[in-house]
């Protein structure tokens, strides 16, 4: 049967369910504007909602009591916001914020678990989305030990840049700093020599790709070993 239509979305777990689950889905999902900075879950806040990014991107972001940040991991159009409440909990451990701005749909906590407990394609999805994002994690950590600035920073980007549908990306040195764990001082070096070597561009808080082959080569092996495995669990 052919897919609704009406209905047009760049998330793959969304697109990856059969018809008759997607019509299920439909009448919970609502599309809305994610704007970057938006704070969707605050660390143990209760979630209500779940997202399913399209062209934007969450940085699930880990904090100590004392105001330190820094990123685990990243979901953009392969996955969906608030996983954890959806095989189990009601809250997240870590703060989720909008890195990219864009658009997506959200459902209800109920109406998405609901969805899962069924089983089929989309608890299939689900779990394999979790995967991926489990190894991303265990994979940032061991690179914020091992990997220098500027590997981790062409990283990174590379990451962004895989979810966003354009080579400028709205970010400041600032906010990338704050995200890889690093001081300023650090990140600005990083920035400055991939941007001499002419991988970047960077000009009043927005960053351009400009030689996407150099900058995978610029980057940690970390990179690579995330997307192999997204793209093992997910198609």
């Amino acid at each position: 049967m052919p897919r609704p239509s009406s209905f047009s979305t760049n998330n793959h777990i969304l697109q990856s369910l059969p018809e008759d689950d997607l019509k299920r889905m439909i009448p919970h999902l609502e599309r809305v504007e994610l704007p970057q900075g938006m704070t969707v879950f605050e660390t143990d806040e209760t979630i209500k909602y779940v997202y399913f990014p399209n062209y934007a991107m969450i940085s699930v972001v880990s904090s100590t009591e004392s105001g330190q940040y820094a990123e685990a991991g990243v979901i953009g159009w392969e996955g969906i916001g608030g996983v954890e409440a959806v095989i189990g909990g009601d809250s997240s451990p870590n703060k989720h914020i909008i890195q990219l701005g864009g658009d997506g749909f959200r459902a209800p906590l109920p109406a998405a678990r609901s969805e899962f407990e069924r089983g089929g394609e989309f608890q299939r999805s689900i779990l394999a989305f979790t995967r991926g994002l489990m190894a991303m994690m265990s994979q940032t950590a061991l690179c914020n030990r091992l990997h220098v600035a500027e590997q981790r920073l062409a990283k990174w980007l590379l990451m962004c840049h895989d979810r966003s549908p354009e080579d400028t990306m709205n970010i400041t040195q600032e906010f990338a700093a704050l995200m890889l764990g690093a001081n300023r001082v650090t990140l600005t070096a990083a920035a400055g020599q991939l941007q001499d070597h002419g991988l970047i561009e960077y000009k009043r808080g927005r960053i351009r790709i400009l030689d996407r082959k150099a900058l995978e080569a610029a980057a940690c092996e970390c990179y690579i070993r995330i997307r192999q495995e997204f793209n093992r669990n997910t198609g």
